[in-house]
């Protein structure tokens, strides 16, 4: 089994191991310098365009992405700290639930395709849809799963594109909310009910979806399919 969860545009200045990015072994280290690569084909004039910040700050990330082969690392679990990081809380899970998170977990990367929750990565930015990146990573990320089964989908839209999943393996999972009948994505609160979700199912060690429907937070529930929520 498989648990595939986004990254977070949010990253923690950790201390880093001692380990610099290059002497790692990562298992994509090929791809990942196809991408640093690409970002040099970049004009400084679209830096803000692709970054989403200020010149200068995009100039500052733009430099950081190009130099990750030489860059300190940390665990990407430590280095994550958006919503859904917040909620899983890491650092208060027991012994057997990081077990668990990094055996079975695994979250996607605009820049580095695929990793665990214990791999090591440097600091960075880059979101999956800059530079259409989850066209990169579809075949590579592809084959990687091609053979894992059952893999949970907790994944947004854009990262579901960097891989072509087999149906039948595969069980795409959404955090809804009903208005007067009409469902939508339940967007950034969303993330907060997700993160909630990885712990619960590491800390029950969960196995079989049959077992989702023990999960409820502040109205979430499972149906079958989706947790759902009854808007007002």
């Amino acid at each position: 089994m498989k648990i595939l969860i986004p990254p977070s545009e949010g990253k923690a200045r950790v201390k880093a191991t001692n380990a610099i990015f290059s002497d790692t072994n990562f298992k994509f280290e090929r791809p990942v310098n196809q991408v640093v690569r690409l970002l040099e084909l970049i004009d400084n004039e679209d830096l803000r365009s692709v970054y989403g910040t200020s010149p200068e700050k995009a100039l500052g990330f733009h430099r950081q992405n190009q130099d990750i082969f030489n860059s300190p690392c940390a665990p990407a679990i430590e280095r994550y700290t958006g919503v859904v990081y917040e909620h899983i809380e890491w650092e208060t899970l027991s012994e057997k639930a990081k077990k668990y998170m990094d055996e079975y977990v695994i979250i996607f990367s605009g820049l580095f395709g695929m990793l665990t929750p214990m791999t090591p990565i440097p600091d960075y930015k880059l979101k999956m849809n800059v530079l259409s990146l989850q066209h990169h990573w579809n075949p590579i990320l592809s084959e990687a799963l091609q053979d894992e089964k059952p893999i949970i989908d907790l994944l947004p839209q854009v990262h579901r594109k960097a891989y072509k999943p087999n149906k039948k393996n595969v069980t795409p999972v959404d955090f809804l909310i009903i208005n007067k009948g009409k469902k939508t994505a339940a967007g950034h609160f969303g993330k907060a009910v997700k993160g909630e979700f990885i712990r619960y199912i590491a800390e029950n060690n969960i196995t079989n979806t049959d077992d989702f429907a023990g999960f409820e937070y502040e109205g979430f529930k499972w149906d079958g399919a989706s947790f759902i929520k009854e808007g007002n």
